[in-house]
Parts: structure tokens; sequence; C-alpha cells
């Protein structure tokens, strides 16, 4: 009797070792993958345009804030659920998988962290529901990875405080409702919320990108913003801060690229089955069949190096060493599936009908943002060796 063939985009058959109800999510947003965000994204990337439209059934599916308790209206789902929800949004494209990351792990995740219980009820629930959009400002203009380099600051005005600053390469900034600002304060960098019609915010949309077309990028400008003291996140001070948001978010993104390298490689299996060239299919070809196989390859490895630190991460030993070693890795194996797709389609390839040119330049971004490759590989070095090389 035959063997089953395997799945070609999960070699090693991960998928068993999910739960039912992590199985059941995946299931769920890949449908809604299918259905409704592959069928336009390729005509939004090109024009540009976040496809908006698709935020309340995004919020309708639990996905947003999707492992933050069911007491402030989100689903309550564990790590790994989390995981495959960036995985399948990521598949359809990086923008729109970056809109839920940044709402959930950078927006509603340090409020649910390190807010107050009146926060956690006036915000968690609406952003939930997609009823307030947020953004995440820490990056600034010249800080790029130093982001203790920080030059936006608040000063205490008797019950209020005062911001003053800029924020770069911000995802949502001009979707948003709410701004969670990280600020130099006399007492070490705070976080604040920060209502975007606040008189003195303003948010100025990033044009002529070739990368995260489909997603919003701006820049943050705070001039003599004043928020009452209610609106400061009482629960941490310092860098730990921001950067315990950015560890949640970077957990998300090595799952994230996984769904592109998975949406090319298909697309590519597809394509080189039903080319013809000298006689024969294109999937005939030796040199096809070897980068095949380096890209199961990677993937596989990329598959199981998300889904342990998704257990570690439920288990609640997770370590952001661990996240950056999955980071990079992760994106440094989509970005050069990406590339190798685009070039086994042939011209072909240089257009938004397939997919993998335009998921190779969103992973521009991704491997850029929430640390650099040389950060991540620097972070390793540094639990490696003890010695701060930065």
């Amino acid at each position: 009797m035959a063997a089953a063939r395997l799945n070609p985009l999960d070699l090693y058959d991960i998928r068993s070792l999910l739960t039912d109800e992590e199985r059941m999510v995946q299931d769920t947003v890949g449908r809604f993958v299918d259905e409704k965000v592959l069928p336009i994204i390729g005509d939004c990337f090109d024009q540009a345009r976040f496809p908006k439209e698709l935020v309340p059934e995004i919020a309708g599916l639990g996905l947003l804030g999707a492992t933050i308790p069911e007491k402030y209206g989100c689903a309550g789902m564990n790590g790994v659920s989390y995981g495959l929800i960036c995985q399948e949004l990521e598949r359809g494209d990086s923008g729109l998988r970056s809109f839920a990351s940044v709402q959930s792990s950078l927006v509603m995740y340090p409020i649910y962290a390190y807010g107050s219980e009146e926060q956690k009820m006036e915000y968690l629930p609406k952003m939930a529901a997609g009823e307030l959009i947020g953004c995440f400002g820490l990056t600034e203009p010249h800080g790029g990875s130093d982001p203790a380099n920080m030059k936006t600051h608040a000063k205490k005005d008797g019950g209020d405080w005062v911001i003053n600053g800029a924020k770069m390469w911000i995802t949502n900034g001009n979707l948003a409702d709410v701004a969670v600002v990280w600020a130099q304060t006399g007492d070490g960098i705070q976080g604040f919320i920060v209502p975007t019609r606040t008189p003195g915010f303003a948010a100025q949309e990033v044009h002529k990108k070739m990368s995260l077309r489909a997603s919003v990028t701006s820049a943050l400008f705070l001039d003599n913003v004043r928020v009452p003291d209610a609106n400061r996140l009482p629960n941490v001070k310092g860098l730990k801060g921001p950067l315990g948001c950015l560890t949640q978010a970077r957990y998300g993104i090595t799952w994230g690229p996984i769904g592109a390298a998975q949406a090319c490689l298909k697309e590519v299996i597809d394509y080189t089955q039903e080319r013809v060239l000298f006689g024969r299919p294109l999937a005939a070809n030796q040199a096809i069949q070897l980068k095949l196989a380096d890209m199961a390859r990677r993937i596989t490895t990329a598959q199981l190096l998300s889904l342990q630190l998704g257990r570690l991460k439920d288990a609640g030993t997770m370590q952001p060493t661990q996240v950056s070693l999955a980071k990079w890795n992760n994106c440094r194996m989509a970005i050069d599936i990406a590339r190798e797709c685009r070039d086994i389609l042939g011209g072909a390839g240089i257009t938004t009908e397939h997919s993998a040119i335009r998921h190779g330049l969103n992973l521009e971004s991704v491997i850029t943002y929430e640390g650099t490759e040389t950060v991540h590989q620097l972070v390793v070095g540094r639990e490696l060796t003890g010695i701060n090389a930065f």
C-alpha cells in the first residue's frame, strides 16, 4: 500500500502537534484569508491602500488582543493560537498581520500589562471590537535600533503631563484613535495613552513606500500634547516597558513570515507543474526540485522553531533571546524564499498577479522592524558570550 503524500506546506505534520482549539483557530483565520483577503490584497498593494473594510470581521473573529482574558472582551486564546493567527494573516499579506500585531501586542498588551484597571476596562473591550484603533509610538527619526536614545519627553504640569517629540515608522498612525507613546520623564521612560484628537497631536502618512503598501505607516508629531496623569501607564518605568511589548510583537512575527513563505512556495509549486519548457513541466527539472526542496526544509525548520517558542511562551518560560533567534531565522528564511520564488516565476514574477514580489517587498520591512537582523544576531551573541557588543 502506497504511503499518503505529505502536505508540501507541512512536511513534518506540525498540525498534528496542535490542539483541537489551535487547529480550529488556524482553519477559521485561513478561511477568512482565502475568502476575503486574497481576492483583493494584490489590488490593495498596487493602490497603496489598507483594506480597512476587513477590520470589523477581523475583530468579529476575536483576532485583536486574542491572548488577553475574556474579562476584557477578548478571546483569551493561548500563545500558539496567536502565532497561528499571525501566520495565516501574513499568508495573506504582511500589512494585515502588522495591523493586528500592533493593535494586539503593542497597544492592547501594554494597557493590559502596565495599565490600571480603569484603563483596561476603558480601552481593551473597544479595541477588541475594532471600535478603537491604536498605534505604538516608540521609534524616533534619529533613534532606529537605539530606543534608549529617546528625545520625546513628558513633563509634569500639575495633574497633567505635557509631551513633546516625534515618532517615525508608526504602523496604523493615521488610522489610530489612540496612541501608546513612550517618553522620557524625570523618573525614566514612561508610557502614555494619548487620544489622537488631543490638541498638538498630528500624524503624517508616509508615502512612496515600496514595502507594506497595503498598510498605513506614519510619522507622529507631539507639540505640547497635554494628557492627564490618569493616562499614564502606572505599572512600568524604564525601557523594560516598551521592550516587553516588542518581545510580544516579535513572537508573533516569528510566525508571520512562515505564512508568507508558504504562500510563495504553494504558488511556485503550482506554477512549475503547469509551466512547460523544453517539452516538459518546469517541475521535472532537477534544479527546480532542488530549490523547492530547500524551501520546504527551511519552512519546516521555522515551523518547529515557532511552535516550540509558543509552547515555551504558554509555559511562561520564553526568553527574549529565544524570540530573537526565531525572528532572525524565520524572517531570513521567508525573504530568501520569496526572492527564489520570484526568480522561478521569471518575468511574470515581477507583477502582483503573483504573490512572491509582494511578499518579498513586504519582508524587507519585516526583517527590519522590531529589531533588525543584526540586532537579533547580537542578542544571541550576547547570550552565548556574556558580552554586550552593541
